[in-house]
Protein backbone atom coordinates (compact mmCIF):
# COMPACT_ATOMS: atom_id res chain seq x y z
CA UNK A 1 0.00 0.00 0.00
CA UNK A 2 3.12 2.66 0.72
CA UNK A 3 4.41 1.66 -2.54
CA UNK A 4 0.89 2.34 -4.50
CA UNK A 5 0.79 5.70 -2.30
CA UNK A 6 4.30 6.76 -3.14
CA UNK A 7 3.69 6.07 -6.83
CA UNK A 8 -0.32 7.97 -6.60
CA UNK A 9 1.76 11.16 -5.32
CA UNK A 10 4.44 11.29 -7.82
CA UNK A 11 2.39 10.79 -10.56
CA UNK A 12 3.95 7.80 -11.36
CA UNK A 13 2.56 4.18 -13.60
CA UNK A 14 3.70 1.12 -14.83
CA UNK A 15 3.74 0.07 -18.44
CA UNK A 16 1.87 -2.90 -19.24
CA UNK A 17 3.68 -6.14 -18.85
CA UNK A 18 4.59 -7.10 -22.56
CA UNK A 19 4.21 -3.43 -23.93
CA UNK A 20 5.67 -3.41 -27.16
CA UNK A 21 9.20 -1.55 -27.02
CA UNK A 22 9.10 2.26 -27.15
CA UNK A 23 11.30 4.69 -29.14
CA UNK A 24 12.09 7.91 -26.96
CA UNK A 25 12.80 10.95 -28.97
CA UNK A 26 12.73 13.65 -26.89
CA UNK A 27 11.77 14.95 -23.14
CA UNK A 28 12.89 14.28 -19.73
CA UNK A 29 13.91 10.64 -18.94
CA UNK A 30 15.57 9.39 -16.16
CA UNK A 31 17.31 6.31 -17.93
CA UNK A 32 18.40 4.92 -14.47
CA UNK A 33 15.47 5.07 -12.05
CA UNK A 34 16.22 3.13 -8.72
CA UNK A 35 13.62 2.35 -6.81
CA UNK A 36 13.73 0.72 -3.41
CA UNK A 37 10.27 -1.26 -1.97
CA UNK A 38 10.32 -4.67 0.01
CA UNK A 39 14.03 -5.54 0.62
CA UNK A 40 14.64 -5.39 -3.04
CA UNK A 41 16.26 -2.58 -5.50
CA UNK A 42 14.82 -2.22 -8.97
CA UNK A 43 16.29 -0.16 -12.12
CA UNK A 44 13.90 1.19 -14.69
CA UNK A 45 13.22 3.88 -17.17
CA UNK A 46 11.69 6.72 -15.95
CA UNK A 47 9.63 7.97 -19.04
CA UNK A 48 8.63 11.85 -18.32
CA UNK A 49 8.52 12.28 -22.02
CA UNK A 50 4.68 12.15 -22.61
CA UNK A 51 1.78 13.93 -20.38
CA UNK A 52 2.46 11.68 -17.47
CA UNK A 53 5.46 9.85 -16.05
CA UNK A 54 5.57 6.08 -16.54
CA UNK A 55 7.87 3.20 -15.44
CA UNK A 56 8.97 0.87 -17.68
CA UNK A 57 11.11 -2.02 -18.39
CA UNK A 58 14.63 -1.31 -19.93
CA UNK A 59 14.30 -4.27 -22.71
CA UNK A 60 11.29 -2.37 -23.89
CA UNK A 61 13.04 1.12 -24.13
CA UNK A 62 14.55 2.13 -27.22
CA UNK A 63 16.60 5.72 -26.26
CA UNK A 64 17.17 7.64 -29.57
CA UNK A 65 20.18 9.98 -30.01
CA UNK A 66 19.19 11.78 -33.26
CA UNK A 67 21.49 13.92 -35.71
CA UNK A 68 21.00 17.10 -34.10
CA UNK A 69 22.47 16.03 -30.54
CA UNK A 70 25.93 16.27 -33.09
CA UNK A 71 28.69 18.37 -31.28
CA UNK A 72 32.41 19.41 -32.49
CA UNK A 73 34.66 17.73 -30.04
CA UNK A 74 36.80 20.44 -28.90
CA UNK A 75 40.52 20.74 -28.50
CA UNK A 76 42.58 19.61 -25.20
CA UNK A 77 43.27 16.10 -24.03
CA UNK A 78 40.44 16.99 -21.35
CA UNK A 79 37.84 16.03 -24.10
CA UNK A 80 39.68 13.13 -25.64
CA UNK A 81 37.18 10.58 -23.78
CA UNK A 82 34.94 11.72 -27.27
CA UNK A 83 37.28 11.50 -29.82
CA UNK A 84 40.34 13.56 -32.11
CA UNK A 85 39.76 17.22 -31.81
CA UNK A 86 37.76 18.79 -34.21
CA UNK A 87 35.66 14.82 -34.70
CA UNK A 88 31.84 14.63 -34.10
CA UNK A 89 30.55 13.22 -31.05
CA UNK A 90 26.88 12.69 -30.41
CA UNK A 91 25.94 14.18 -27.15
CA UNK A 92 22.42 14.01 -25.08
CA UNK A 93 22.91 17.57 -23.56
CA UNK A 94 22.96 18.11 -19.63
CA UNK A 95 20.53 20.51 -20.09
CA UNK A 96 17.33 20.37 -21.52
CA UNK A 97 17.47 21.13 -25.00
CA UNK A 98 14.19 20.90 -27.36
CA UNK A 99 14.05 17.77 -30.03
CA UNK A 100 16.67 16.32 -27.68
CA UNK A 101 16.21 13.90 -24.42
CA UNK A 102 17.02 15.12 -21.56
CA UNK A 103 18.77 12.06 -19.47
CA UNK A 104 19.25 11.59 -16.06
CA UNK A 105 18.80 9.44 -12.94
CA UNK A 106 17.20 9.16 -9.58
CA UNK A 107 17.26 7.11 -6.04
CA UNK A 108 14.08 9.66 -5.00
CA UNK A 109 12.29 6.44 -3.90
CA UNK A 110 15.03 4.85 -1.72
CA UNK A 111 13.78 5.44 2.10
CA UNK A 112 16.01 7.27 4.37
CA UNK A 113 17.58 5.01 6.87
CA UNK A 114 17.29 1.58 4.75
CA UNK A 115 20.45 1.11 3.11
CA UNK A 116 23.94 1.38 4.56
CA UNK A 117 25.53 5.08 4.03
CA UNK A 118 22.03 5.87 2.69
CA UNK A 119 23.60 5.31 -1.12
CA UNK A 120 23.51 2.95 -3.63
CA UNK A 121 26.74 1.87 -6.04
CA UNK A 122 26.00 2.53 -9.87
CA UNK A 123 28.06 0.41 -11.71
CA UNK A 124 28.73 0.68 -16.15
CA UNK A 125 29.11 -2.67 -16.65
CA UNK A 126 29.52 -3.35 -20.00
CA UNK A 127 29.29 -1.51 -23.27
CA UNK A 128 28.55 -2.96 -26.57
CA UNK A 129 28.35 -1.07 -29.93
CA UNK A 130 30.68 1.03 -32.72
CA UNK A 131 32.19 3.36 -30.74
CA UNK A 132 32.61 4.58 -27.09
CA UNK A 133 30.10 5.72 -24.26
CA UNK A 134 30.77 8.24 -21.71
CA UNK A 135 28.60 9.83 -19.13
CA UNK A 136 30.02 13.26 -17.95
CA UNK A 137 29.14 16.75 -16.55
CA UNK A 138 31.10 20.39 -17.56
CA UNK A 139 32.26 22.94 -15.01
CA UNK A 140 33.88 26.46 -16.29
CA UNK A 141 34.20 24.52 -19.66
CA UNK A 142 36.21 21.27 -18.22
CA UNK A 143 34.34 18.04 -18.64
CA UNK A 144 34.64 15.74 -16.00
CA UNK A 145 33.85 12.14 -16.55
CA UNK A 146 31.79 9.56 -14.46
CA UNK A 147 31.47 6.94 -16.66
CA UNK A 148 33.68 6.15 -19.74
CA UNK A 149 33.80 3.32 -21.92
CA UNK A 150 36.94 4.13 -23.39
CA UNK A 151 39.33 3.32 -21.07
CA UNK A 152 38.33 0.13 -19.37
CA UNK A 153 35.30 -1.27 -17.41
CA UNK A 154 33.76 -1.51 -14.91
CA UNK A 155 32.86 2.20 -13.83
CA UNK A 156 31.27 2.77 -10.83
CA UNK A 157 30.18 5.69 -8.65
CA UNK A 158 28.68 6.10 -5.51
CA UNK A 159 25.46 7.80 -5.35
CA UNK A 160 22.96 8.89 -2.57
CA UNK A 161 19.44 8.24 -1.97
CA UNK A 162 17.12 11.04 -2.69
CA UNK A 163 19.00 12.54 -5.66
CA UNK A 164 17.94 13.47 -9.04
CA UNK A 165 20.57 14.69 -11.38
CA UNK A 166 21.41 15.11 -15.11
CA UNK A 167 24.47 14.69 -16.97
CA UNK A 168 25.93 15.12 -20.86
CA UNK A 169 25.66 11.57 -22.44
CA UNK A 170 28.12 10.71 -25.37
CA UNK A 171 28.96 8.40 -27.88
CA UNK A 172 31.98 8.58 -30.42
CA UNK A 173 30.11 6.71 -33.57
CA UNK A 174 26.85 6.49 -34.97
CA UNK A 175 24.92 2.83 -34.12
CA UNK A 176 23.37 1.03 -31.73
CA UNK A 177 24.70 0.87 -28.25
CA UNK A 178 23.86 -1.86 -25.78
CA UNK A 179 24.56 0.14 -22.02
CA UNK A 180 24.39 -2.65 -19.24
CA UNK A 181 24.28 -0.83 -15.68
CA UNK A 182 23.81 -2.68 -12.40
CA UNK A 183 22.93 -1.17 -8.92
CA UNK A 184 23.46 -2.14 -5.49
CA UNK A 185 23.42 -1.12 -1.89
CA UNK A 186 23.91 -2.99 1.83
CA UNK A 187 20.83 -3.16 4.21
CA UNK A 188 21.20 -1.16 6.70
CA UNK A 189 19.60 -3.94 9.12
CA UNK A 190 21.80 -6.68 8.44
CA UNK A 191 24.45 -6.01 5.84
CA UNK A 192 23.28 -8.38 3.27
CA UNK A 193 23.58 -7.19 -0.63
CA UNK A 194 20.57 -5.94 -2.64
CA UNK A 195 20.95 -5.95 -6.27
CA UNK A 196 19.02 -5.06 -9.36
CA UNK A 197 20.95 -7.09 -11.69
CA UNK A 198 22.42 -6.42 -14.54
CA UNK A 199 20.04 -4.62 -17.01
CA UNK A 200 20.52 -3.70 -20.31
CA UNK A 201 19.98 -0.11 -22.28
CA UNK A 202 19.27 0.27 -25.80
CA UNK A 203 20.60 3.57 -27.63
CA UNK A 204 19.97 4.42 -31.16
CA UNK A 205 22.45 7.30 -32.06
CA UNK A 206 21.59 8.38 -35.56
CA UNK A 207 24.11 9.34 -38.07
Amino acid sequence: MALLTAAAVLGLSAAPAGAAPVTLTSGHVDVLDVDYAAGALSLSVNDGTGGSEVERDPADVVLQVPAASKITVPSGSAWSFLGAAGSTAWVLPQASTAGLLWAGWNTLEIPSGVLQGNSVTVKLASVTGPGAFSVYTVSAGTPSTLYDSGDGLPDSRTVARNVHAHANWGFTQPGTYTVTFEVTGRLASTGATVTTGAKAFTFTVLP
